[in-house]
This record gives C-alpha cells, sequence and structure tokens, in this order.
C-alpha cells in the first residue's frame, strides 16, 4: 500500500468511527478519544484509539502508557524515543511505531517548528485502564 493511500484510509476510519474515552495529555498536543471497544477474544483487554495532534513545536511530557502502543503518523512528522525501542528517531506522515508494555515514552513531539503533525494512537490495554501517565512510573 502506498503512503497515501494508507494515509486516506487512516483519515477515513478517523471520519467514520466515534466513541468517548478519557485520555491524558499535555501542553503542546490536543488528545481527542475516536473508539474504545472491549476485546470479545481477550476478556478483560480494549482496543482504543486516539487522535493526538500538535501543533508546530508541540510536545508532551515524559509519559508511560497502559498496554501496548501502536502510533500511526497521518500528518507531518513526529519525533519520539521510547525507553525499550531505541534512540530518538523522526517518523513520517505514512510510518508507524510501536511502543511495548512497561517502557517509558521520553520523547514526543512534532518535528517541526511551522507545521502542524498528528497520529492516530492504538492502545491495547486493560479494560478501564487510564491509558496515559505522565512523569516517572
Amino acid at each position: 500500500m502506498t503512503r497515501s493511500i494508507c494515509g486516506m484510509t487512516a483519515i477515513a476510519l478517523l471520519a467514520l468511527v466515534t466513541g468517548t474515552v478519557p485520555a491524558a495529555h499535555a501542553e503542546g498536543d490536543k488528545v481527542t478519544p475516536v473508539r474504545s471497544e472491549k476485546l470479545p477474544n481477550v476478556p478483560g483487554k480494549s482496543l482504543t484509539t486516539v487522535l493526538v495532534n500538535y501543533a508546530p513545536g508541540g510536545k508532551s511530557a515524559g509519559h508511560h502508557h497502559a498496554g501496548s502502543v501502536m502510533a500511526y503518523v497521518l500528518t507531518g512528522s513526529i519525533r519520539s524515543e521510547n525507553s525499550a525501542t531505541g534512540p530518538a528517531k523522526v517518523y513520517k506522515a505514512g510510518e508507524a511505531f510501536f511502543e511495548p508494555p512497561g517502557s517509558e515514552h521520553l520523547v514526543s513531539e512534532n518535528a517541526s517548528t511551522t507545521e502542524p503533525a498528528s497520529l492516530l494512537a492504538i492502545f491495547v490495554a486493560d479494560d478501564g485502564a487510564q491509558l496515559t501517565t505522565f512523569g516517572k512510573k
């Protein structure tokens, strides 16, 4: 699949689904719940998606997430560093990264100071878990 088709598919998905899930966030980003569903084949776990929009130069404070997270960059470029996956890297629209359970998200920011950026975060976590907690564990 090409990047443009992946991006269009993700944007279409966002336009079609709705839901409510509380999500914590920091200055410089805006987190919008998209949808959350309990996984019938994995009792006690939910699949939750949130849209994260970063203003130019926007960033999140260090944090960790409940469960596993897959992030797909929709627009712009996101700089991310995770304690379990290596040094900071810039991910562009159409690219994805993974955050394993128990890891700390050390850097999460818009790589541009002039253009906005966004990503779709997909969580698999315990039902009712607080998805994002800021500061050290």
